[in-house]
């Protein structure tokens, strides 16, 4: 079998012989690695695209192939692939592919050891690794945390009990939190001090389109995570997000332009009379204006 690879397609071959040669039968598994010297990088490749690829294809490339073209960056970005392993080849990885994984705020939650290794990275960029170090921050701003909690918890027992929860939780905690908690603590959390724990809500597969909506609206968020859900294409179908958004002052100028088209011509209207936005987007709004108005004339 080893030789003839039973008519099997190279990739399933690759992943096969990674099997075989992890028996205990030292036969076997001396005959099927001297068969996986022969396959091409590519097969392998091909096999970490499979979302049912066996432990032993990973341990295989992570022991004997991490620096080959695309290996490591093919296992990470295979959600089966144990995060030790994916921390052990992260010396192999591309830019984009860390980015990935700072992105996978709930895989890095589960495995901080996995944040250290991509901090270390040779490919990480300056501003990847420093949201790779806020990970691992001590602490909480008592005073930011406090201010959180009283803009969506009137009650004063209720206040006082989430802000000792959330302040008891370390930042991998908060991240967990984010992600799967209710409506009040995502509302809390986006106004966390730490941008992954913001990050995070904005991940959150229960959050929820009216939310949104109010971040949108929120001068108390940074710029990056304005920027965030601007670029988040789901979130900018919704146009009260898009109105929103324009209408925020804190939202850098650059973002604000680029939605503009957005708006339609009763909000454009309003938009021209509003003091709170820049005068460059009140004079870029005329504009669109007096343009339509030509145009249909």
């Amino acid at each position: 079998m080893c030789a003839s690879g039973a008519g099997l397609a190279i990739e399933e071959r690759a992943e096969m012989l990674c099997v075989l040669a992890d028996d205990a039968d030292e036969n076997i598994a001396q005959r099927a690695g001297n068969a996986l010297i022969s396959l091409p990088v590519e097969a392998f490749t091909g096999a970490l695209g499979k979302s049912d690829a066996s432990p032993q294809l990973f341990k295989h490339c992570a022991e004997n192939l991490a620096a080959k073209p695309g290996m490591a960056d093919a296992m990470a970005k295979n959600k089966a692939c144990p995060a030790a392993l994916v921390a052990a080849v992260a010396p192999h990885l591309t830019t984009s592919a860390v980015q990935a994984l700072v992105d996978d705020l709930e895989r890095l939650a589960d495995f901080p050891a996995l944040a250290e290794a991509l901090a270390a990275s040779p490919s990480v960029t300056v501003e990847q690794r420093k949201l790779l170090e806020e990970l691992h921050a001590e602490g909480v701003d008592e005073k930011a945390l406090a201010e959180a909690v009283a803009a969506v918890e009137p009650d004063a027992r209720k206040k006082e009990t989430m802000i000792q929860r959330l302040g008891r939780m370390r930042v991998v905690e908060r991240i967990k939190l984010a992600l799967t908690g209710n409506r009040e603590e995502r509302m809390a959390l986006i106004r966390d001090a730490n941008k992954l724990v913001q990050r995070a809500v904005l991940s959150s597969p229960k959050l929820t389109g009216q939310e949104v909506e109010g971040f949108a609206s929120m001068t108390s968020l940074n710029d990056e995570i304005l920027r965030m859900i601007a670029a988040k294409r789901a979130f900018i179908k919704n146009y009260v997000v898009v109105k929103n958004l324009i209408t925020n002052a804190k939202v850098p100028l650059d973002v604000s332009m680029h939605l503009l088209p957005r708006l339609n011509d009763t909000d454009m209207k309003f938009l021209t009379m509003n003091k709170n936005v820049p005068e460059t987007l009140r004079t870029m709004a005329h504009k669109m204006i007096r343009q339509k108005k030509m145009g249909k004339g």
